[in-house]
């Protein structure tokens, strides 16, 4: 347990105030005013390395923020997607493979606790790689439509095709991966059970 003190709440606090700061962001890019949303989408990220390492160095670990800090993660990066794929500026079909990845994750979770109950999944090294590499790409592609000069035509074209086949092919790695993993511990754990009834 953390320390009994009010700032042990401070990292959710930032987590939440990330979630609040993807409406704007969102509505920002949404107007084309590319330069301001991407400077709200770094303070999100600054924000993200923060709370994670209070979290960690005085041990403010709460059940809301190991919800929270990656829904507020995932939520950011989903709005941009969107938003992005909307303009033309992203592959619908890089949209739904990540957005279907996310789902089999989810419903696959939901499907393993209704069977055999509470589990604590930690992020494998290959998600951990896809988010890195999701994160990475929406940054260049953001930059890409900025007025950056030379910096601006550089990650456009290291975005477009590459990254968008590198990060819909770590994707689908990850999320079969996840699907594999988890598949074989649910059924190591039906035959546990059956052995004990």
């Amino acid at each position: 347990m953390g320390l009994a003190t009010p700032f042990r709440h401070l990292p959710n606090a930032i987590s939440i105030m990330r979630m609040v700061l993807v409406v704007p962001a969102g509505w920002l890019l949404w107007q084309n005013a590319v330069a301001e949303a991407l400077v709200l989408i770094a303070i999100a990220g600054f924000s993200d390395a923060v709370d994670g390492l209070l979290a960690r160095r005085y041990n403010w670990r709460t059940r809301f923020g190991a919800i929270a800090d990656p829904a507020a993660d995932k939520l950011l990066s989903l709005v941009v997607f969107v938003v992005l794929a909307v303009q033309g500026h992203v592959p619908w079909w890089l949209l739904g493979i990540v957005v279907g990845r996310d789902l089999v994750i989810v419903f696959g979770a939901m499907a393993y606790r209704q069977v055999l109950g509470n589990f604590d999944v930690q992020p494998t090294l290959l998600s951990k790689v896809n988010t890195g590499l999701q994160v990475v790409m929406l940054l260049l592609v953001v930059v890409g439509l900025a007025d950056f000069g030379w910096v601006s035509e550089t990650a456009a074209m290291l975005v477009d095709p590459y990254g968008f086949v590198v990060v819909g092919i770590s994707a689908v790695a990850s999320g079969l991966h996840y699907v594999v993993v988890w598949s074989l511990r649910a059924a190591s754990g039906i035959r546990e059970r059956r052995e004990e009834a």
